[in-house]
């Protein structure tokens, strides 16, 4: 039996600015602060001596139950040990924006609730009595930089950690007493029926400093999540409650400072056991966009997909391609971390995309059927620079449509014809077409109706024995058809 959990297994928190994944072992296992794609400071995920945070019952490894407090991103497990019963909730802190000036964190304002940087955990003894642990070791920069830890006052309560170089500093507390040991800080109590003890991880502001915080931290987190799902059009359905996990999945992955969205919290996992198309995933991809505009719109939450599709306007009118950072940054580039054996040996460990670069013809569709959803649920009037963005747009997708390019499964070799990529061309000028008919451009619209509606027989059959590649070779703006491939 391998020593790494199921992916499956891992439970998903999320406070909308960074994200962590808690191993049935109640063990937090990946931590990436203060972004979602930075360094990681607990990554057992990708390597058992990578740094984690646990806090829980000592001697147990096996919950008895582990669910998410209905309607939330709250994580509660439930304990059985050989003495008593324990209950552990974990949240990445949600609460309300304190004001102040101005922080360059935000290219969007700031929400009523945001992230409070902090990552809470309580303990709570609901029969006999249970021994609590504590054992907390991030190891900065992937697991490669051990942090030094120290006392900022005169008691045992309150520890922090101090990476060498520019990694935030991370702040400790806890109502148990807690040792230092170089890179590691821990501590120990023992928990009677009704009696509760805490943990919180800061790496912005002074984290909770009583068990009556972390509880209020805890009850506004599950009150934010609640609040936001309440908002959404969901069925009265036997469905429902995996509809609500998604929404609130979808919204975790979001990157509340900028609007975007990752497409997911997580890097270097393998496609394949053992394998080594191990990507880094926590970017946003034009390909997503549409699909995540139409499912945030379907379920109601509109300004969430008003911001995303800002961020995405704003990243692919300047320079369109195929993902982005998710601060808008369009290089993205790849490196290996050779000392970290990756999950369950699935080798090598990547962080950042080198198929940012990639040529991927299907993203002139995506982001124009983008477009055109926003244009048919929320209206707003385009000026003539987002007009001339679309038109430089649809353009490009009927200049290059017949060139080779990387597809949808951004493949590394040569460039090859795909399907999807010219349909995706099709998509561009058909979605262009109708914004133009609806600005009233008549020109633009009756020119790209006609490239799209164009097709001839190819020259030649199919050759290419890539799944999704096309060998057409077709001489007009669009003169092709998906029958042929």
């Amino acid at each position: 039996m391998s020593e790494f959990p199921d992916i499956a297994a891992y439970a998903f928190l999320s406070d909308c600015e960074t994200n962590a994944l808690v191993a049935p072992s109640g063990q937090v296992e990946w931590l990436c602060v203060p972004r979602p794609d930075s360094a990681s400071i607990f990554g057992a995920l990708l390597d058992r001596s990578a740094g984690l945070f646990g806090f829980g019952p000592a001697g147990v490894e096996v919950p008895s139950q582990r669910r998410y407090v209905p309607g939330t991103m709250v994580l509660e497990t439930t304990w059985h040990t050989p003495t008593g019963w324990l209950v552990v909730t974990d949240a990445l802190a949600v609460g309300p924006w304190q004001g102040g000036p101005r922080s360059d964190r935000y290219q969007r304002a700031p929400s009523d609730r945001v992230a409070q940087g902090v990552l809470v955990r309580t303990a709570r003894c609901i029969d006999g009595r249970a021994e609590v642990l504590l054992n907390c070791l991030p190891l900065f920069d992937y697991g490669a930089t051990p942090g030094t830890w120290s006392y900022p006052g005169r008691d045992y309560a309150h520890a922090v950690a101090r990476p060498p170089g520019g990694a935030p500093e991370l702040y400790l507390a806890s109502d148990l007493r807690l040792a230092l040991t170089g890179p590691r800080c821990y501590g120990r109590t023992v928990l009677r029926e009704g009696q509760q003890a805490f943990a919180a991880l800061s790496w912005h502001a002074p984290p909770p400093s009583s068990c009556e915080e972390a509880f209020e931290q805890l009850a506004g987190t599950t009150a934010f999540w609640r609040e936001w799902l309440a908002s959404a059009r969901l069925p009265d359905h036997q469905w429902r409650p995996y509809l609500e996990r998604s929404a609130l999945t979808l919204k975790g992955l979001s990157y509340e400072p900028t609007g975007a969205i990752l497409a997911a919290a997580t890097t270097s996992l393998p496609e394949t056991p053992g394998g080594s198309r191990n990507w880094d995933y926590r970017y946003t991809w034009v390909r997503d966009s549409a699909f995540m505009l139409r499912a945030l719109l379907r379920l109601g939450f509109e300004w969430e997909a008003y911001e995303y599709f800002a961020f995405l306007i704003e990243a692919a009118l300047g320079s369109i391609q195929i993902m982005y950072g998710l601060g808008g940054e369009r290089d993205l580039p790849e490196r290996t971390l050779d000392h970290l054996s990756g999950y369950r040996g699935a080798q090598p460990v990547r962080v950042g995309n080198g198929a940012f670069d990639q040529r991927q013809h299907d993203v002139w569709g995506m982001i124009l059927d983008s477009v055109s959803t926003h244009a048919r649920h929320q209206g707003t009037q385009m000026g003539p620079a987002g007009w001339n963005g679309v038109v430089q747009l649809v353009e490009a997708a009927l200049e290059h449509w017949q060139e080779p390019d990387r597809g949808i499964w951004e493949i590394r070799g040569e460039p090859q014809h795909f399907t999807a990529s010219k349909v995706m061309c099709w998509v561009a000028a058909d979605r262009g077409a109708k914004l133009a008919a609806a600005r009233g451009d008549a020109e633009h619209a009756t020119r790209w109706r006609k490239a799209a509606e164009r097709r001839s027989t190819p020259t030649s059959a199919p050759t290419a024995s890539t799944a999704g590649a096309c060998s057409c070779s077709a001489t007009g703006p669009l003169d092709w058809t998906p029958r042929h491939c």
